[in-house]
């Protein structure tokens, strides 16, 4: 840029008006998804404020005006989940201009697949509770997911958050077959077993033992150690790792 356009520019940006146009809000918010018992659960936190109060909602904080989406939603993991390091990646915007009563508020939702105990220790506050997510849809059919208590009672959910829950959902289900879902839900060392355990949580579903075998084996998504493992009594199975650890 000339030194004449770089003047004229900055004579602009002096005399710019950013208050002529509508500004919406900027919130992330943040699924975090764990396996336990079988099943997918979720961490949520009990809304003290109005709208929505008392209601249950995801980890989310607005967006500072000078601070990024990665560093807003690290903050909300933070603040509201008492989470630190956690492998997290956006997964969608949702901008219903009625998502959020008190003005337009435009989300950027972010997931993570957590270990459950690291989950647990979130649920710890008297504000914060794991829920086990009930997935109504098969396969990647997509939609709202209920969130459920202990008795199988859908907790009431704040917003859209049932929408994101679901995106959620569909988009590791989605993942399955092409990446190494369980990095964040399996040791360094685990048996094929485990592993299928892991797929059968996230899908809902019961798997064929045999033909998940030729399935991971075949698109070479884990490689065997040569070792078994040992705490297992009864044929003790062979233990795998994944072919690349993902990089943090």
């Amino acid at each position: 840029m000339t030194g004449s356009g770089t003047s004229t520019e900055q004579a602009f940006l002096e005399q710019y008006d950013a208050s002529r146009y509508e500004r919406p809000s900027v919130a992330v918010d943040a699924a975090l998804i764990a396996i336990r018992d079988g099943a997918l659960w979720t961490l949520l936190v009990q809304r003290a404020e109005h709208p929505a109060k008392g209601a249950w909602a995801l980890p989310g904080v607005f967006v500072g005006f000078t601070e990024s989406l990665d560093a807003a939603a690290a903050r909300a993991l933070s603040t509201k989940a008492q989470l630190s390091g956690v492998f997290i990646e956006q997964l969608y915007t949702f901008g219903d201009p009625d998502r959020d009563p008190r003005t337009r508020v435009i989300s950027v939702a972010y997931y993570a697949l957590v270990e459950p105990r690291a989950l647990e220790r979130s649920a710890a506050s008297p504000d914060t509770r794991l829920a086990r997510l009930s997935v109504p849809w098969l396969d990647e059919t997509g939609g709202p997911v209920d969130a459920v208590d202990d008795d199988g009672t859908p907790l009431p959910l704040a917003f859209d958050h049932a929408a994101i829950l679901g995106t959620a959902v569909k988009r590791i289900r989605g993942k399955l077959d092409y990446a190494p879902i369980g990095f964040e839900l399996l040791p360094p060392r685990f048996s094929l077993r485990e592993l299928r355990l892991v797929h059968e949580a996230i899908l809902g579903r019961q798997l064929n033992k045999d033909s998940f075998r030729r399935r991971v084996l075949d698109r070479g998504l884990v490689l065997p150690i040569g070792e078994r493992d040992t705490t297992v009594g009864h044929r003790p199975p062979e233990l795998y790792r994944f072919a690349a650890r993902r990089a943090r």
